[in-house]
């Protein structure tokens, strides 16, 4: 990808209206060398940007004709997918999570290859690597995957089958793995724990010795620009983070002063918590609070010259002046 004859790259954005496809439009917006198609599932009810060419697609895990969509297209930012959930519903819920992220990712692949696409952006998940690490064993790009929960396997197999499609083909991929991301207008767990702190409600999670990583949604998407054109970028796999690892009573001490307020923290021993949770059924809820999560992003840094723009402070900031902001 070059931008040498001075032309405006055509940019296709997937799952745009979701919580880091509106930061990316954003982004691409403010700079003057993309044209921006946004995909989202539906248009009815959408409040539509402006300078945008907005495509209604469908439901990913439904064969969708995307050709209307890649038309003129140089790359592809695929977004879109089933997110995990701590309570998934569905009665099968890896044949549910394969529909959407593995078979729906391939399709607009193909499809993306087909209409001349020169680069494919799949935006993975650090749940391919696994769901937690050792002291002084991060994550890499390069280890072998292993997924454990359904969500993370749909993600490995919509990798390998994007991986098997460029080779030897005329289509680029990249592949961006980010842990947990967070920033304005984060919902979820992230949000859940704002709305925790600014309560005041007392967490008993002082004595967690842990380290996990995260990114702010403004450091991922400086990463996605730089994958959309670094040539270096071709074919690779790269893991994300803000390059500072916290551990959960930090973070929370951290987001609370964000937030002006002081964490309510109490030092429950781990195995207790760990019991408790077995008994509620709350285990991967725990896992979460009380594991190391880390990922090293030496490949990154060095491949892409890439570093974080963003801190880690600067962005709960703006996580806690969204929050405060828009609570209700």
């Amino acid at each position: 990808m070059s931008l040498s004859d001075n032309r405006r790259l055509n940019i296709l954005v997937t799952g745009a209206n979701g919580f880091v496809g509106s930061a990316l439009l954003r982004r691409l917006e403010a700079e003057q060398k993309f044209s921006v198609r946004a995909a989202v599932r539906r248009l009815a009810g959408l409040e539509r940007k402006e300078g945008v060419d907005w495509i209604e697609t469908g439901d990913l895990a439904e064969p969708a004709d995307w050709r209307t969509a890649l038309q003129g297209i140089d790359a592809v930012v695929h977004l879109a997918a089933r997110v995990h959930v701590m309570r998934d519903t569905a009665t099968d819920p890896l044949a549910e999570f394969r529909k959407a992220n593995a078979e729906g990712t391939l399709n607009l692949a193909r499809q993306a290859l087909e209409a001349g696409v020169k680069r494919f952006i799949f935006i993975s998940s650090i749940k391919v690597n696994g769901e937690a690490t050792s002291p002084g064993r991060p994550y890499r790009a390069d280890d072998i995957p292993a997924p454990e929960d359904a969500y993370g396997i749909s993600k490995r197999e919509a990798e390998d089958g994007l991986r098997e499609l460029c080779l030897n083909s005329t289509m680029e991929f990249v592949i961006i793995r980010p842990p947990l991301v967070y920033g304005p207008g984060v919902k979820g767990n992230f949000f859940s724990m704002m709305r925790w702190l600014d309560k005041g409600v007392p967490l008993p999670l002082a004595a967690i010795q842990n380290r996990r990583s995260l990114v702010a949604v403004d450091n991922l998407i400086d990463l996605i620009l730089v994958c959309i054109e670094h040539p270096l970028a071709a074919n690779q796999i790269f893991l994300a983070s803000d390059g500072e690892d916290l551990s959960t009573p930090e973070l929370l001490s951290k987001t609370a002063s964000a937030l002006g307020k002081r964490a309510r923290l109490l030092p429950v021993p781990p195995g207790l918590l760990n019991f408790a949770a077995r008994c509620l059924g709350k285990t991967a809820a725990i896992r979460k609070l009380c594991g190391s999560l880390q990922v090293d992003t030496g490949k990154t840094r060095e491949r892409l010259a890439w570093r974080p723009p963003v801190g880690i402070d600067q962005a709960l900031s703006e996580a806690a002046e969204h929050y405060l902001g828009n609570r209700k």
